[in-house]
């Protein structure tokens, strides 16, 4: 329902133009109200009440949870209202941690910013003496419960933007604090460590979890080479941190500080986006023409990737095999440098420098863990780097750009707007159209596939081929579409999926930005960037084809799929948790029984029963032929192992038995407990 009319704000009568609330309508007559828990992509909350007003004939409201109507009369800046937010922030700094002289958002930190803004020179209440554990453990985010402020802007971020909801309000009253259910680490809930909590958190409480020291240690190791990759979206948001206008290119400073601190060679992520191009478009090609495992979801962010382990494993076979970029260059770096530089392999040392959380996380996933060395070792996050710059004491501002090195930092156009949302899809369709059509592309915008809609449909014609694609941002909306992909409601061939807003570029790794058009600026300034660029077609790019001629071979060769593909399973939705039947002290078998629901309809429980009877009613020295064993096997209840179908389900050791009866968990057993046997005879 339009809302039209006008509304007397301190004096200046503003018309209504649709403004979902008042608060709105004020910023709109260049009112900054101070606030907290607003952010317009979230639902309403309206717990800080920093915004409140005097509205004539209702009183003094918050501005955010008032729709604007005709005729109203609203006073922003009266002596009780100016109180009313003071105090209202001297309750907030009571209960907040006060370390903001060692505090990573110091900053830009709207709690400082605002006690200046609101002249809070003192707190006159008494500060809280709790002293919460912080959370550390996962790879990729800190969560210190004592720095929050409890504005719920991360819940609500959780929920809305990610349908994820690992975290929420937990306790009552003076007690609640937000967290995950009980007391659980992030690492051990199902966060897919996205950083939108990170996003939007206005203080300190959820911060990247840093790795600059590490990186620091290798830089001074005079043993070590230490090389950079840098992702595209980080290009468009790193000078945020030094006063620069979002989306404001500035890749050649970034690499000028980058060897200023000790970093031997800098290297473009954007190189193995264009290699992800011709082996995912390849890969989508041969699908299409078969038939077969469609449609293909992109792989590139591994927030995704984590959240379709956990809540899809059913569509996992229609990801894309490819790794997303920052692996692909880590596993080519770790191929080709050593011997191009005459390095030992060990001695190598890569470092993503990357604008999200989640990619710290995926850096440390074991199926990129070769030989015990990993493929991208450090990854630091876009303000991570702003830190490590601000601590040399280098004037980025002043920087002479320089270039990168090759041949791992040369790259296309098509490689850059990978950050965007729908710059795969656009990467894509440009070496696809010529690939299909046998022509050349002359006008490489395509730009169909670009906008800010959460689910945009794309019809396109491709030669013969018709072509439905998605482009897909953010995880709130990934489920709308996979939901309606499991029950057969949607039909695509190809679907993009980002799980931030708008594509890397909103990253959680990104500089917080209270900027309501930060995310168009930057999305803007890669879109710039190909086209200041002499190439705009991956399969144009001269380094890829020789990488392909010296060392890949085709594309889609056993080769490439060694070095540039990969698999993923799916994940526990509950860790740690395990039933003991015997409580056998030191065992030499183990038997796990999967209890969740669908092995449970399936028999699983009797199936427990049976096999815990068997094994305390029967001497084992009579199965296997010697005394002293009696404690050699423990029957454990577990959830799960992620083959809901093929129930009932149980592992014996390390040998997994789907569709499991009492005479074929018999047979694996017997056979288990002669291999230990004969063991231990030795």
């Amino acid at each position: 329902m339009e809302t039209k009319g006008n509304v007397n704000i301190d004096g200046i009568i503003v018309p209504i133009d649709n403004e979902k609330n008042l608060l709105e309508l004020i910023r709109k007559a260049d009112i900054e109200l101070p606030t907290f828990c607003y952010h317009s992509h979230l639902s309403i909350y309206g717990a800080c009440r920093l915004c409140v007003s005097d509205i004539e004939g209702m009183g003094i409201q918050a501005t955010c949870s008032i729709q604007p109507r005709d005729g109203m009369i609203v006073r922003t800046n009266t002596s009780e209202v100016r109180q009313i937010r003071k105090i209202n922030l001297e309750l907030i700094l009571a209960n907040h941690k006060i370390d903001c002289p060692s505090c990573s958002r110091s900053s830009n930190c709207k709690l400082q910013d605002l006690a200046r803004r609101l002249g809070v020179t003192k707190v006159r209440f008494k500060q809280t003496n709790s002293h919460l554990p912080i959370d550390d453990c996962s790879n990729s985010i800190i969560h210190d419960p004592n720095k929050c402020i409890l504005c719920g802007d991360c819940v609500r971020a959780c929920k809305e933007i990610q349908s994820v909801g690992a975290i929420d309000f937990v306790n009552r009253g003076s007690q609640t604090i937000v967290g995950p259910a009980f007391n659980k680490s992030l690492r051990d809930v199902e966060c897919v460590y996205c950083g939108q909590c990170v996003s939007v958190c206005p203080v300190g409480a959820l911060v990247p979890k840093p790795e600059t020291e590490e990186v620091w240690d290798a830089i001074h190791n005079p043993e070590k080479y230490v090389v950079a990759q840098i992702a595209p979206a980080v290009r468009v948001a790193l000078g945020e941190s030094f006063g620069i206008e979002a989306g404001v290119i500035t890749t050649g400073q970034i690499v000028t500080s980058l060897k200023r601190m000790g970093f031997n060679k800098v290297y473009d992520t954007s190189f193995t986006a264009d290699l992800t191009v011709l082996e995912e478009a390849s890969e989508f090609i041969s699908r299409k023409l078969k038939g077969e495992l469609l449609p293909q979801f992109t792989s590139c962010c591994p927030g995704w990737v984590k959240f379709a382990e956990q809540y899809y494993p059913e569509l996992l076979p229609n990801l894309s095999t490819c790794k997303s970029p920052q692996q692909m260059f880590g596993s080519v770096a770790r191929e080709i440098l050593p011997k191009m530089l005459g390095i030992k392999p060990e001695n190598l040392v890569i470092v993503s420098i990357m604008p999200c959380t989640a990619k710290k996380f995926e850096a440390k996933r074991e199926e990129f863990i070769h030989n015990g060395l990993a493929d991208v070792d450090h990854v630091l996050s876009t303000e991570g780097l702003a830190r490590m710059i601000q601590e040399t004491g280098i004037q980025f501002n002043k920087l002479k750009p320089e270039s990168f090195d090759l041949p791992l930092g040369f790259k296309t156009g098509a490689g850059v707007i990978f950050g965007n949302t729908g710059g795969v899809s656009e990467a894509v369709l440009r070496y696809a159209y010529e690939k299909i059509t046998g022509e050349t592309l002359i006008d490489t915008d395509i730009k169909i596939v670009r906008g800010m809609e959460g689910i945009r449909d794309v019809n396109i014609k491709l030669g013969d081929l018709n072509i439905k694609l998605a482009i897909v941002h953010t995880l709130s909306n990934a489920r709308k579409l996979c939901d309606k992909i499991v029950a057969g409601e949607a039909n695509y061939d190809l679907i993009e999926v980002m799980a931030c807003p708008g594509g890397c570029i909103a990253g959680g790794g990104q500089p917080v930005s209270f900027d309501t058009d930060f995310r168009m600026k930057r999305m803007q300034g890669l879109y710039n960037t190909d086209k200041q660029l002499e190439l705009h077609k991956s399969q144009d790019n001269p380094y890829i084809k020789e990488l392909y001629k010296t060392t890949l071979g085709e594309i889609g060769s056993p080769k490439a799929h060694e070095l540039l593909h990969t698999h993923y399973h799916g994940r526990k939705r509950i860790t740690d948790q395990v039933i003991n039947i015997r409580n056998t002290v030191h065992p030499k078998i183990e038997i796990y029984v999967c209890l969740g629901t669908n092995c449970y309809i399936r028999g699983a429980h009797e199936l427990m029963k049976q096999l815990t009877q068997y094994v305390t009613e029967n001497k084992l020295e009579d199965i296997i032929g010697f005394e002293g064993q009696e404690d050699m096997v423990d029957v454990k209840g577990t959830f799960c192992f992620e083959r809901c179908e093929k129930g009932p389900v149980l592992r014996v050791n390390e040998h997994i038995l789907e569709h499991a009866t009492f005479e074929k968990a018999k047979a694996l057993l017997y056979k288990e407990i002669q291999r230990i046997g004969l063991l231990v005879n030795k």
